[in-house]
């Protein structure tokens, strides 16, 4: 058996979190955290427990010491991580938001060490791992880490490894909306698993309802598709089976950024660990249910005992996911279903 459980790779940057509300050029007081959808993901997969390994760059410099120090104090295999002699780790500003709304984001990524990751940042030990996640940050970096991201998908499906893919789109790193939708469908299709947000999905495949942006990527190769719909819940298909499955009610909205990641974190968890797709739906819709109500992009996702007593304490008698006929989103998917 690999030592890896999963490889996972990206920009992780660090961030300079505003301590007051208000305009960033305002603020006087910050706080130092990481941010990065990728790693996000790698962190909340290492809290439940998997063996994961981070590919990536960093700058010879203070930001990327406490970026890797962070991820090492998070469980991370960092091995894989390269210090970058000739290029400055990248880092955002974040605004601090009370009333639930998207935080204002300002990023300073052009030119960071990881977009200079490439095929050569591959390592023959880093294709033994059972599960590659990916999703469509590292391809806007540059043509050399989207070079590598297409080698690195590629070799593991080939050879046997499951791939998850999250378009996670950026479309202000790309150079055009249609060199985005081209090279994200291309990566998509050689994930077993595709996981795009509802909007994401309607402009990656030009149809509206979740059941056919699934049935795109299914006929372009994977083998599901989870599509998230914010607080609705998920819509998942498979070639045998589809459904819907309703959002976690959340009283107290703090914080959206890292809901997605940990969408990804509870369907890869759960379908490493064998669950069916529903029951990994459900555990998906928990965990960023968590996400959004913690401060930060990743300090809300549990770790394998809060997952044991938090999540398995509130669906212990609901495991099978249902369809919401009294919800419109569901009575359509519904009416949908394979025969």
């Amino acid at each position: 058996m690999s030592e890896i459980d999963i490889l996972s790779f990206g920009e992780t940057m660090a961030m300079l979190v505003a301590e007051q509300t208000g305009d960033l050029a305002a603020v006087e007081h910050f706080h130092k955290r990481i941010a990065g959808a990728d790693s996000n993901v790698a962190i909340g997969l290492s809290r439940l427990g998997f063996n994961v390994a981070w590919l990536s760059r960093v700058g010879n410099d203070s930001l990327g010491r406490f970026v890797v120090e962070t991820l090492v104090n998070e469980g991370l295999d960092c091995s894989h991580v390269d210090v970058d002699n000739q290029h400055p780790t990248g880092f955002q500003f974040k605004s601090r938001n009370d009333d639930g709304s998207d935080p204002q984001v300002e990023y300073f990524r052009c030119g960071s060490a990881a977009s200079h990751l490439s095929p050569q940042s591959i390592t023959p030990s880093l294709l033994n791992a059972r599960h590659l996640h990916a999703t469509g940050i590292p391809p806007a970096l540059s043509a050399s880490a989207r070079e590598m991201s297409f080698e690195l998908m590629t070799r593991m499906r080939n050879a046997g490894r499951s791939v998850s893919f999250d378009p996670n789109l950026r479309p202000s790193l790309w150079a055009s909306e249609g060199e985005m939708i081209c090279e994200i469908n291309r990566l998509a299709a050689l994930a077993h698993w595709v996981l795009p947000g509802l909007s994401e999905g309607r402009l990656l495949t030009g149809f509206d309802d979740p059941a056919d942006i699934a049935a795109f990527y299914l006929d372009q190769g994977a083998e599901a598709v989870a599509i998230k719909l914010g607080p609705e819940g998920a819509y998942y298909r498979t070639h045998l089976d589809q459904g819907f499955v309703a959002g976690v009610p959340v009283t107290n909205v703090v914080d959206t950024v890292g809901a997605g990641d940990g969408f990804a974190v509870g369907m890869i968890s759960a379908l490493l660990e064998h669950q069916s797709f529903a029951e990994a739906v459900q555990r998906a819709n928990w965990i960023g249910s968590r996400a959004v109500q913690s401060r930060g992009d990743m300090e809300g996702l549990p770790t394998r005992l809060e997952l044991s007593v938090e999540f398995e304490a509130a669906f212990a008698s609901r495991l099978a996911p249902t369809f919401e006929m009294h919800s419109p989103v569901g009575a359509s998917l519904l009416a949908k279903r394979p025969a």
